[in-house]
């Protein structure tokens, strides 16, 4: 499966701490991200992972353009609601674009621990009939 991170910078340490504590899972599978959310679960965990541009540089406007092509089976999406910049045009975009697909979405802690625990046990492989893209690695 083709799962997609992105973390808000105040999320990016709890995202690093979530693929720690799921490496085993998430080795597994293809990741690809935003950059810098990228580059610090990587180093943190040694996975890899396919970095993108930044999120404000264009990288959230890249991942929307996966799902638009069917490149994506699941987003973690870490945000912060707390602050001002919390719903920008192309988060928004983003969540948007993955309803039109039904893209399983994660936008906190414990919903990602619920798909990542649904994905280790098959539950999601109803996204491999779904997308047909779907490489298998």
């Amino acid at each position: 499966m083709e799962i997609m991170l992105v973390a808000a910078d105040s999320k990016k340490e709890l995202i690093t701490q979530f693929c720690i504590a799921y490496c085993g899972i998430l080795s597994k599978h293809q990741l690809c991200a935003t950059g810098i959310t990228g580059k610090y679960v990587s180093e943190a965990t040694g996975l890899d992972i396919e970095c993108l541009l930044a999120g404000d540089q264009g990288g959230t406007e890249q991942i929307a353009s996966r799902v638009s092509y069917d490149e994506v089976d699941m987003l973690l999406f870490f945000r912060d609601t707390a602050t001002d910049a919390a719903d920008t045009e192309s988060d928004n975009n983003l969540l948007r674009i993955c309803d039109v697909h039904n893209v399983p979405v994660a936008t906190n802690i414990a919903t990602a621990e619920i798909l990542v625990r649904a994905l280790d046990r098959g539950d999601l492989a109803w996204r491999e009939i779904v997308n047909p893209k779907t490489r298998k690695h």
